[in-house]
């Protein structure tokens, strides 16, 4: 008879764990200065089972195609920013993502010519575009490097994201 209990309740926990909602992915919120979440994320703890897209750096489109040959053509930090993660989303949605897939971003800046020196608040404000937003109220995990200079003078930011959701079934 003990047996029998014993099987029973064993079946009945691996049932129910079975049919388990899925864990969420938890980010981890960074206060900002008024006591509101922040911009970034302290960090994102990912459960098993969900799915991950890894990008790689992605670099701004220039402002025309006809046009690509120095920074005039590709904007400031701001207008890079908004044109990376615009192809970002591109790319994301291509695969069944969205932006607020998104959990981790690492940011390379280099030296706007006309400043003489990164515009992070520039990088800020696109990023704001799109993580933070009414659009998106997700944000990530994010590291921001200051870099000599890029693949070519004309880039002044390149991004590279990772992406979690889970799989459909």
């Amino acid at each position: 008879m003990k047996l029998i209990i014993a099987t029973a309740v064993a079946a009945l926990t691996l049932a129910s764990t079975a049919h388990a909602a899925p864990a969420q992915v938890d980010r981890i919120v960074s206060p900002g200065p008024d006591g509101k979440p922040g911009m970034i994320l302290k960090g994102v703890i990912v459960p098993a089972g969900h799915e991950t897209f890894y990008l790689s750096g992605q670099l701004a489109d220039p402002i025309d195609p006809a046009k690509k040959a120095v920074v005039d053509d590709f904007g400031d930090t701001k207008t890079q920013t908004v044109s990376v993660l615009t192809k970002i989303e591109a790319l994301l949605k291509s695969k069944g993502y969205a932006m607020a897939d998104v959990i981790k971003m690492q940011a390379f800046l280099a030296a706007d010519p006309k400043l003489g020196k990164i515009d992070f608040a520039g990088f800020n404000a696109g990023f704001q575009t799109f993580f933070g937003s009414a659009a998106n109220p997700n944000t990530v995990a994010r590291s921001t490097f200051q870099v000599a200079n890029l693949v070519a003078p004309m880039y002044l930011v390149e991004l590279e994201v990772t992406a979690v959701k889970l799989p459909k079934k």
